[in-house]
């Protein structure tokens, strides 16, 4: 295997940012997951920012959605304005610096040093779930706000799934998926089909992070959310795309490190608890509510299945898309009533 020296490709995208700064010291932060990379970049004067480096997907991809974070956290209205870390710009660009070889295509962003508080509880109490749903409303009642003075987006739910679909027909798909090409055909073709049926591309869009396990994001000693600095699945889409993780935070086990995404916590009184909360500070549509078992179904689908192997370290993927195909998709249908969680919220 070809070693890549990752902090040469940092150092260097900092001399093409501003060259008078001297780095001492590179540390690789990473969290160790997935296949980004995260580093704290020390300068002499003991200042330090983070970069962080990506090779997988698009570069269009990255750069469209850095561009529309660091909108989106510069637009942020109070008590939000703070929340999310900014990228470093030159001039009056977004800087991202891109590295080229005959083996690599790898991008650089660098954040300015956010401030980090409490994390909060691998459990919750009822209270905490109550002040957690309020917290997440209104930053997604922010986020719809200020939805216009965002940069566009290219990217759909339907163009995730037509592109496994393509993937399928590749030899890389045939072989890397030749045990369950019916399967994936199946859930994808029923995807496309509620989806539409419900209207996904009309219902409130707003950036939306996905992936809000606990060690991604800080909250205060009142529980307000304080601080947002992991962004790998960001997109914009309808906000219940960040539901299920959040139903993984409030659920009865707890969130935790162990990779697992059964459909479970979507049915958790704790999580009806969480709906009902957030329903009362950014109401829901019921539209939205029968949405979750397609976003749960899209997760699997895209974040699992078709960028697991890109996404997460391969003990990880192989065990995710193991359970996928055995457990996670085949449970979709008896596991998830959406009609629970309307008549809990009183539609």
């Amino acid at each position: 295997m070809t070693y890549i020296d990752f902090t040469s490709i940092v150092r260097e995208a900092w001399n093409a940012y501003d060259s008078t700064r001297e780095i001492v010291r590179i540390v690789d932060i990473s969290a160790k997951v997935s296949t980004n990379y995260v580093f704290r970049v020390t300068f002499s004067d003991r200042s330090f920012i983070i970069a962080k480096l990506s090779y997988f997907g698009k570069f269009e991809h990255f750069v469209e959605d850095h561009s529309i974070i660091n909108s989106l956290s510069n637009n942020l209205p109070a008590p939000f304005e703070n929340f999310m870390a900014r990228s470093l710009m030159k001039g009056s660009s977004l800087f991202v610096y891109r590295f080229e070889n005959e083996i690599l295509d790898a991008w650089v962003v660098f954040y300015r040093p956010i401030g980090i508080k409490k994390k909060m509880p691998r459990r919750l109490d009822d209270e905490q779930i109550v002040k957690f749903a309020e917290q997440v409303a209104s930053f997604h009642k922010a986020c719809y706000q200020i939805r216009n003075t965002l940069p566009p987006s290219s990217k759909t739910l339907k163009v995730d799934v037509d592109h496994l679909l393509r993937i399928l027909d590749t030899d890389y798909g045939k072989y890397e998926y030749r045990l369950h090409i019916d399967t994936i055909k199946k859930h994808s073709d029923l995807f496309l089909e509620n989806s539409q049926k419900l209207k996904a591309e009309e219902l409130y869009k707003i950036p939306v992070f996905v992936d809000w396990n606990i060690g991604n994001f800080s909250v205060s000693s009142s529980f307000k959310l304080y601080s947002r600095w992991d962004y790998d699945w960001f997109r914009v889409g309808p906000r219940v795309l960040d539901f299920y993780f959040l139903s993984r935070v409030v659920s009865d086990i707890g969130d935790r490190t162990v990779f697992s995404y059964y459909i479970g916590p979507l049915m958790e009184e704790r999580f009806l608890l969480f709906l009902k909360a957030y329903h009362a500070v950014f109401p829901l549509q019921e539209d939205e509510i029968r949405l979750l078992k397609e976003t749960y179904r899209f997760f699997i689908l895209n974040y699992v299945i078709k960028d697991g192997r890109h996404f997460f370290h391969e003990i990880f993927a192989t065990q995710l898309q193991k359970e996928a195909f055995e457990i996670y998709l085949p449970s979709i249908e008896k596991g998830f009533d959406p009609d629970v969680l309307l008549k809990a919220l009183n539609f």
